[in-house]
């Protein structure tokens, strides 16, 4: 699979229109030592951000972070034009509960929140951002890494205790302070 096909060269309305200049995949990428330790929020979406713009060479400053009691097997959403990635905060808690290791529970969140900021920087289709989210994790992070292999596989298999959340119907939401700081710390305290 080429990075034509991933990305979707002469767009469709399935991604955005930006031509991608990737990164030298031979180069290691820094920021993936982040995932290992304790991480908040803004820590991993500057790894997920540092990846997609290694991979792709887009990005986009000023999201925001909240965090809502969704059905389970609902990771996050994206409105479309909006600025807000909602997170099931249920599945992150449950994953913090069963993770092996800070690096476990950081893929997760890292996969999650790449899916959501791929929708947000113009991939729509469901399908297409799941593959694009794989070849950014396995372009950045390799392909031996944990982050790499939840990407390119379906949480809910590799996880099953994931199904077992407790779920919501999304009305309760908290915004999460202190996200996307790379960007907005100039602006937004």
């Amino acid at each position: 699979m080429t990075l034509a096909h991933l990305t979707g060269a002469g767009r469709s309305p399935a991604g955005p229109s930006r031509s991608p200049s990737p990164g030298n995949p031979n180069s290691p990428f820094p920021l993936s030592r982040v995932l290992e330790g304790h991480a908040d929020y803004d820590a991993v979406f500057r790894v997920v951000r540092g990846a997609v713009h290694r991979a792709l060479g887009v990005e986009r400053p000023g999201l925001g972070l909240g965090l809502s009691n969704l059905p389970a097997q609902l990771g996050a959403y994206w409105q479309v034009t909006g600025n807000l990635i909602v997170m099931n905060e249920g599945l992150v808690e449950t994953m913090r509960a069963h993770a092996r290791s800070p690096l476990e529970l950081n893929s997760f969140v890292y996969v999650i929140l790449a899916h959501e900021y791929l929708h947000a920087l113009g991939y729509l289709d469901e399908r297409a951002v799941r593959e694009v989210t794989a070849f950014v994790t396995r372009s950045a992070l390799g392909p031996d890494h944990v982050a790499t292999k939840m990407a390119e596989g379906n949480l809910w298999q590799m996880f099953p205790f994931l199904a077992y959340s407790p779920g919501g119907d999304g009305r309760r939401l908290k915004v999460v302070t202190r996200f996307d700081l790379a960007t907005t710390e100039r602006y937004i305290r």
